[in-house]
């Protein structure tokens, strides 16, 4: 193995993760949340990154760009329309269910937030990043993302019961 592949490997290995979860919260869809990273770093592989932030923040970047594009295809808009048909029969199946993970309730009130919010609660909370690294992330000034996360906070609130939200603030 070469030394050009053991620094992808790593690279890769250390922050395939992260880039996953990044893209599923944009993508609500698993598979096209790997779709997505697997195109970022092909993509990576193909530019010439000239280091003038940190690698976490330009992976980052280039997979929320790529979430975004996904969402404004049409294969996208496709699978919107077709779980729109079947969503009144998947509400029944739900409904029957009652006992929830918190984890899997605030993440369900978390996908009903904006993109705009959606995406700084992640990106702070989920994914550990400082108001600096979230700015340089999201080419925002610092204190944008951080009246954004307020309002963020603030829409989130209401939708989680009180248990609910303490753990979200304890993470």
């Amino acid at each position: 193995m070469t030394k050009i592949n053991r620094e992808l490997d790593f690279i890769f290995d250390e922050h395939a993760e992260h880039l996953l979860q990044l893209a599923y919260f944009y993508t609500k869809d698993h598979y096209a949340a790997e779709d997505i990273v697997q195109e970022v770093f092909i993509k990576f592989l193909d530019a010439n990154y000239e280091e003038q932030g940190t690698l976490r923040a330009f992976l980052s970047r280039m997979t929320i760009n790529k979430s975004k594009d996904y969402l404004k295809s049409w294969a996208y808009k496709k699978i919107q329309l077709k779980e729109k048909w079947t969503s009144l029969k998947a509400k029944k199946k739900k409904d029957n269910v009652l006992i929830i993970d918190e984890r899997t309730m605030i993440g369900e009130a978390i996908l009903q937030l904006t993109l705009e919010y959606r995406e700084l609660i992640i990106l702070y909370y989920f994914q550990e990043m400082s108001i600096a690294e979230i700015a340089q992330t999201l080419e925002i000034p610092e204190n944008t993302v951080k009246t954004r996360l307020r309002r963020a906070r603030e829409r989130l609130k209401p939708l989680l019961q009180d248990e609910e939200w303490e753990v979200l603030l304890s993470e």
